[in-house]
């Protein structure tokens, strides 16, 4: 049985009646270990799921926020993080970082809460805005109320409010089963992506051991994936009509990068297929081909590695 998420346990925390507060990184300076929106959640009886910048840093935050939860009303706590503290908690470096604390029910409302888990269950995007300092109820806005933030799936303080994004995993759909996928799959999960492999051919599938492959033809597989604006996609087979129906299919998607395998002449070919098959310009030129940051990769790993920071770097840009 699949862990409770931050959300699910500050849920089933507050209605079994011990009490809950909702932990979140509001600023982060310097090195400091963590990022703006990083969670935890803490139960009355001190127990937490989640984490702000490793261990010393949720025992100074959890007294807190059980003093928080006493009090019945949201607090800030800004912190300072030596880098003594930090490598013992095998942290790179420390900084000074500020956190908010809002304890379920007098400083995070149960139906805005419920309304949170209910999305993430669904997958869909939201986000929690509290005004800074806390007093004032926070609200749940949608994308188009942030629609940078959400692109870039950064949280941050903006106009006197600490937006927290609340978004689906990123995902990867690979089509292609061979070494690059290989290599590329654990490094996406890695990084936080959670990754479908696609290839219609059965002797390629069958020999591919990083993921469970979709053998279906890859149209169909696409459009049962459903890709998002948290999906990338990229075409590694070399085969022109797998990797040609896996590009139609996710030209039709609102997928934030689209990457294919192969040489600028193969690429040349390749659009020129796609605009006879009705493709605008317009809509050719979001497919990133060659794929890949151009870091002079070799092997099939090293152009793993340049094919993910392409699309990592796509998507915090934009």
């Amino acid at each position: 049985m699949a862990e409770p998420t931050i959300l699910q346990a500050l849920l089933a925390w507050h209605r079994a009646g011990e009490g809950a507060v909702l932990a979140t990184v509001t600023e982060a300076w310097s090195s400091a270990p963590t990022r703006p929106g990083a969670m935890l959640a803490i139960c009355g009886s001190g127990e937490s799921r989640g984490t702000l910048a490793g261990g010393a840093v949720e025992a100074r935050v959890i007294p807190e926020a059980l003093a928080a939860l006493a009090e019945g009303a949201a607090r800030e706590l800004s912190l300072i993080v030596t880098d003594e503290t930090a490598r013992a908690a095998r942290l790179a470096c420390g900084g000074a970082i500020r956190v908010l604390l809002q304890p379920v029910g007098p400083a995070l409302p149960e139906p805005l809460l419920a309304e949170l888990a209910e999305a993430e269950a669904e997958g869909r995007s939201l986000a929690l805005v509290t005004p800074l300092p806390p007093g004032p109820p926070p609200r749940l806005d949608g994308p188009a109320a942030w629609p940078e933030r959400f692109r870039t799936g950064r949280s941050g303080e903006e106009e006197g409010v600490f937006v927290a994004l609340y978004t689906p995993p990123l995902r990867l759909l690979v089509t292609g089963a061979g070494q690059i996928a290989e290599a590329l799959v654990p490094m996406a999960r890695l990084a936080g992506f959670t990754v479908e492999v696609i290839d219609p051919r059965p002797d390629i599938a069958a020999s591919f051991s990083a993921a469970p492959v979709i053998t279906a033809p890859p149209a169909e597989a696409i459009a049962a994936a459903r890709p998002d604006p948290r999906t990338a996609l990229v075409t590694l087979t070399h085969d022109h009509p797998v990797d040609d129906a896996a590009l139609l299919a996710g030209l039709a998607t609102p997928a934030f990068y689209i990457g294919s395998l192969g040489s600028r002449r193969t690429h040349a070919a390749r659009l020129e297929r796609l605009a006879a098959a009705g493709q605008p310009a317009e809509a050719l030129e979001r497919i990133h081909a060659p794929i890949g940051l151009n870091i002079e990769a070799v092997t099939p790993a090293e152009i793993a590695v340049s094919i993910l920071a392409e699309i990592i770097a796509t998507l915090r840009r934009r």
